[in-house]
């Protein structure tokens, strides 16, 4: 029931006081180096105990969060659908590290619905079954295809094929509109940057056909049919379809479409501000504080490679506050 969540949300309306603000990002952009960034950051309860490093900031971040909304939920698994992409990585990650026949320190993500070192058992002595039902195929496919043919990429679309799969089904069994939302713009943002970069290489139907995972917005088939035509008529179809305007931001580049994307739901999930009880303002609190680290690493790293100012403000994502 909706009522149950009331606490939580008048928790989240607290948390959302310290969300960073699209002004907040314009001053980290426009800092005159990487460590007046950081000390931006930790004027802003960042990182914490010094934490100076990138990756270590931006994961102490995604631990805030996850460990405010267990305190706020009991049952946490209503957000599985945002942690199924890092179970399917670490399967990736499993596979690859196994074939490989060596351990690669900092390759496993410690937020997910299953315990990577589960994952890594499972892979390691080849116990497919010890792995949840969904996973099971998309596993031993992937393992096999690595092991059989050296080829990287076949396993990389067979297992991320499955996590889109998995993340539209949770969105669909959600009974949450909000939920569906996500899953179905995560599907078919991911399926249409892989017709473009399909069609860039020269892809053929057989692999569009492995890759290209089914949603409700998008017609695979024309889809496919249209990348193994070239990128104009990629732009064409999604003229026909609820993504005409991201048509000029492919046109642009990869990076553009993908800042549209994010842009995209950041917008849809803004609405949920006003929301006061049910699962909606939790899930956009999650949303709001990726979409968060994504924009922070995007200026982190372009500090670090010195980047011109301009070119990170054009990657930098809209913020839900």
């Amino acid at each position: 029931m909706a009522d149950k969540y009331i606490y939580a949300v008048a928790r989240i309306r607290s948390k959302e006081l310290s969300l960073l603000s699209g002004a907040f990002l314009e001053q980290l952009t426009a800092a005159k180096s990487y460590d007046q960034c950081i000390q931006l950051l930790h004027e802003k309860g960042w990182g914490g105990d010094g934490i100076t490093n990138p990756e270590e900031l931006l994961a102490a971040e995604r631990e805030k969060t996850w460990g405010l909304i267990s305190e706020l939920v009991e049952d946490r698994s209503v957000f599985d659908v945002f942690l199924y992409a890092n179970d399917y990585h670490n399967l990736k990650a499993a596979i690859k590290e196994i074939r490989m026949g060596h351990q690669f320190p900092g390759i496993f993500i410690s937020q997910g619905t299953l315990d990577v070192k589960r994952i890594r058992d499972s892979i390691q002595n080849r116990e497919f079954q010890n792995l949840p039902e969904a996973m099971r195929g998309p596993a031993k496919e992937a393992y096999r295809a690595l092991l059989h043919t050296q080829d990287g990429q076949l396993c990389d679309i067979i297992i991320d094929k499955a996590a889109l799969e998995a993340i539209y089904r949770a969105g669909k069994e959600s009974g949450n509109e909000f939920l569906k939302l996500y899953a179905e713009l995560t599907v078919a943002a991911a399926d249409i940057k892989t017709a473009v970069r399909a069609s860039r290489i020269g892809k053929d139907r057989a692999f569009l056909k492995q890759a290209l995972a089914p949603c409700d917005t998008l017609d695979i088939y024309r889809l496919a049919q249209a990348a193994i035509e070239g990128e104009d008529a990629i732009g064409l179809y999604l003229e026909s379809t609820p993504y005409a305007d991201a048509v000029e931001e492919l046109r642009r580049s990869p990076s553009a479409f993908e800042r549209w994307c994010d842009n995209l739901m950041i917008r849809r999930m803004k609405p949920q501000q006003y929301v006061p009880f049910g699962l909606g303002p939790l899930a956009a609190y999650i949303l709001a504080r990726e979409n968060e680290v994504k924009s922070v690493r995007i200026v982190l790293s372009g500090k670090l490679n010195h980047l011109p100012e301009e070119s990170i403000r054009e990657r930098v994502r809209e913020m839900y506050v």
